[in-house]
């Protein structure tokens, strides 16, 4: 089965998205050892043209500057802004604000490798990087796991806070228990009226 697609609005959406991440690219090749700076200013669009739904909108800022050396570039970026998310528990929308600076170092080898986190390897005779998907991961790492709206927030720090009570409470009790040993040496007098007892 063959899907028709509306060929002039797809090519529409497809250049706008291109279009919106190609201001992202950085070209590298024959750059002087020196520092450069960048600065960026992003919108929907940054997050429409990445097709992802994590973030559902958002506008920031972010300020790069690339040291280049014989070796490798790193990468410094300050990104501050906010985005827009879908609270888990009331599925509303609501602001989150972000300000965060990252490093990340991309050294020159004869390939393409992720070494770690913050290290990359690209090819010496690499044109030009998009800087897009390393801003929006900074960002997408830097919000919290439980998607909360900010009224949702003092009750949930509280409900947590009571279960660490209740669990230390527990483990108190625990502890209590296990200082005091089963087999205590038991005093004669008491072994003896026990004794007794036990013939009643």
């Amino acid at each position: 089965m063959r899907f028709l697609i509306n060929t002039p609005n797809f090519a529409a959406h497809f250049d706008r998205e291109v279009k919106a991440l190609t201001q992202y690219d950085i070209g590298i090749y024959g750059l002087k050892d020196k520092q450069y700076v960048y600065n960026f200013e992003s919108g929907h669009e940054f997050f429409e043209a990445l097709e992802q739904e994590l973030i559902e909108n958002g506008h920031f800022t972010t300020h790069l500057t690339i040291d280049k050396s014989t070796t490798m570039l790193i990468l410094n970026f300050s990104i501050a802004g906010v985005v827009e998310l879908v609270c888990d528990r009331s599925l509303e929308v609501f602001e989150e604000p972000i300000d965060l600076t990252e490093k990340l170092i991309l050294k020159f080898g004869d390939h393409d490798e992720i070494l770690a986190e913050d290290i990359e390897l690209i090819r010496h005779e690499t044109v030009k990087i998009n800087v897009a998907q390393y801003i929006f991961d900074f960002i997408a790492l830097s919000l919290p796991m439980k998607k909360l709206h900010p009224r949702f927030r003092n009750e949930d720090t509280e409900d947590e806070e009571e279960g660490i009570l209740v669990y230390q409470s527990g483990e108190e009790s625990e502890t209590k228990a296990a200082d005091t040993p089963d087999n205590e040496a038991i005093d004669p007098r008491w072994a003896a009226l026990q004794k007794l007892k036990g013939k009643e």
